[in-house]
Parts: structure tokens; C-alpha cells; sequence
């Protein structure tokens, strides 16, 4: 596994990152699907340790990696494909202001059949300020982050 993210890594396809809180590995965020020329978007997916799920760890996490995308590596577009039912992962895009487009039917196959997805974006010109400074001020308690 270690090995593939390397290489799609290297090639410019993907951006894995692992997350940290508190000096312990507590999640993973990969942007994958990376697509340039007229297109310059990604896709990103996470998942976090039950322990810290509901801290801001991972919307952080996302907007951290958006404004990386968007800025140094020069994206104009991510998108987040979530199962309906994964109430959690939809409230931290939600939380970060990401634009439900709709659902993609079958999307993934997922616990031996194809899973249903909906599909969540934002583009660059949404977020001028980057994306941690809008979820900094809309976070409760944005002052002591």
C-alpha cells in the first residue's frame, strides 16, 4: 500500500497525508484522482479515529490539504464523495461549506456492492480567503485554534 501511494504520489496523481493530533496517528487524508489540464481537480478521502472524531481534527485536516491544493499545487477543484448514510463525513463538509452537487449512483464498490455516493464540491474562486481561515471563524471556539 505503502508502496502505490509512493508512486501515485510521484507521478502527480495523488497527495497522501497521514494526521496527526497530539503527537499520535489518529487518521489518514488522501487526494487522489488528481487531474490537470483543463480540468486541474481532485477528490479527497479521510477517515479518523473514533477518539478524536467531533474535535475538528479532520474539517481541519480538509481544509488544510484544499488550500495546499488550491495554492501551491494549483487545483481549481476538489471534490468529496460520501455514502448518504455516513452522517459524520457529510457534516465536516457540510461544516466547511462545500457545495452538494447531487449523487452518483453506484458509485463505489463498497462491502460487496456498488454503494451509492453523494457528491460534495468546491472550487477555488469559492474560498479567496482559503478554506482553514473560513473554518477557523465559523468553528465554535475559532479563537483558542
Amino acid at each position: 500500500m505503502v508502496r502505490h501511494l509512493r508512486a501515485e504520489a510521484q507521478a502527480g496523481r495523488m497527495l497522501p497525508f497521514v494526521v496527526e493530533h497530539e503527537g499520535r496517528l489518529v487518521g489518514q487524508l488522501t487526494v487522489a484522482g488528481i487531474s490537470w489540464g483543463s480540468m486541474c481537480s481532485g477528490h479527497i478521502g479521510y477517515w479518523v479515529d473514533r477518539s478524536v472524531a467531533g474535535r475538528g481534527v479532520i474539517p481541519t485536516a480538509v481544509a488544510l490539504a484544499v488550500d495546499h491544493c488550491f495554492g501551491a499545487v494549483g487545483l481549481h477543484r476538489i471534490e468529496v464523495c460520501i455514502r448518504p448514510e455516513n452522517a459524520p463525513s457529510r457534516r465536516v463538509v457540510e461544516k466547511l461549506g462545500f457545495r452538494e452537487e447531487g449523487v452518483r449512483p453506484r458509485y463505489l464498490h463498497i462491502d460487496g456492492a456498488w454503494r451509492d455516493h453523494l457528491v460534495y464540491a468546491l472550487t477555488v474562486e469559492e474560498v479567496p480567503e482559503g478554506l482553514l481561515a473560513r473554518w477557523r471563524r465559523a468553528a465554535p471556539g475559532a479563537s483558542q485554534k
